[in-house]
């Protein structure tokens, strides 16, 4: 499927086109189907809010394809529904320069557009929430930065963020951007075109497009750079997971926003709300791994229903 997204680059100009259907909102592009708002749902969902003094939130990919980020599930809009493609794996990252290669030709196409986009508003009444009091903390799985586009402090980025790079040797970290100006630096008159969007800010080129595409190494130690983000296959720092687990520990409930829940790493810290016998809430488009576990599930559009619930 073709959502008419063509990203050009040439001779350092990087433009962004798109087809009538893209250029009337990408609002609908990558969200699924869902049945119209039930009013009783929104109440159960105002009550819950209501109720709640400590609230955990833990959002997913789904908050955010309405900001126009594709996700990889969702049936008919996501990246496994769309495409045979599979996200990259830290392994093969770590191992393979021509697949760090691969990787930063697309991620460099396709960074204007992603670091562009903007919070939608389900990213800002949950900012909205923080600043009246009602959200104790906010746990993402997204890398986009969206929340912190919104202006959310109370905030854990459990698989880090693309606006951050670091060196796989020494550790030390760079903004996306700057790394963006050596890109160009490297690759004056370097071009390619790519139809589509993947989740995570890249886009897709074929082999023969990124052969002559430099990648820099890091300015300190000459190591390879990596994006400051959890790929498929790697684990989260154990530190970072015990900074969640407590603060699950002290809140009286949680609240999932847009997350399946099919990864580990998020649902692990469902298992620690049951554990302690929490509430727990999901809003969600389609089934999630803890269905049976909530006591109110919601089929609707992030950013549609949260500007709905008042949270004093």
């Amino acid at each position: 499927m073709n959502f008419g997204l063509t990203f050009r680059a040439a001779k350092g100009r990087w433009m962004v086109k798109s087809s009538r259907q893209c250029s009337r909102g990408s609002i609908g592009l990558f969200v699924p189907p869902s049945p119209p708002l039930d009013p009783e749902k929104v109440k159960e969902l105002q009550r819950f809010v209501t109720l709640s003094k400590r609230l955990l939130v833990m959002t997913g990919a789904g908050i955010s394809t309405e900001s126009g980020i594709p996700d990889y599930r969702s049936e008919k809009v996501g990246l496994y529904a769309r495409t045979d493609r599979k996200p990259i794996q830290h392994g093969d990252f770590l191992r393979s320069a021509p697949v760090r290669q691969r990787y930063w030709a697309r991620n460099f196409v396709g960074w204007p557009r992603f670091s562009s986009l903007q919070p939608n508003p389900a990213h800002w009444a949950l900012s909205n929430w923080e600043r009246l009091g009602k959200l104790y903390w906010l746990v993402t799985q997204n890398v986009d930065a969206l929340h912190t586009k919104a202006g959310s402090q109370r905030l854990t980025e459990l698989h880090g963020c693309m606006h951050r790079v670091l060196c796989v040797d020494c550790g030390d970290q760079i903004p996306r951007r700057a790394l963006q100006e050596r890109f160009e630096a490297l690759n004056p008159t370097w071009s390619a075109e790519a139809h589509g969007l993947a989740p995570d800010g890249d886009v897709f080129l074929t082999e023969e497009q990124v052969q002559s595409f430099q990648v820099p190494s890091c300015a300190r130690c000459g190591g390879p750079l990596k994006p400051d983000v959890v790929f498929f296959g790697d684990t989260v720092n154990a530190d970072k997971v015990d900074f969640v687990r407590r603060r699950v520990k002290e809140a009286d409930s949680l609240l999932v926003v847009g997350s399946s829940l099919q990864v580990y790493s998020g649902y692990r810290f469902i298992l620690t709300a049951r554990e302690k016998q929490l509430p727990i809430a999901i809003l969600n488009i389609g089934p999630t791994r803890s269905d049976e576990l909530a006591c109110l599930k919601l089929d609707s559009p992030c950013g549609e229903l949260l500007p709905l619930i008042d949270p004093r």
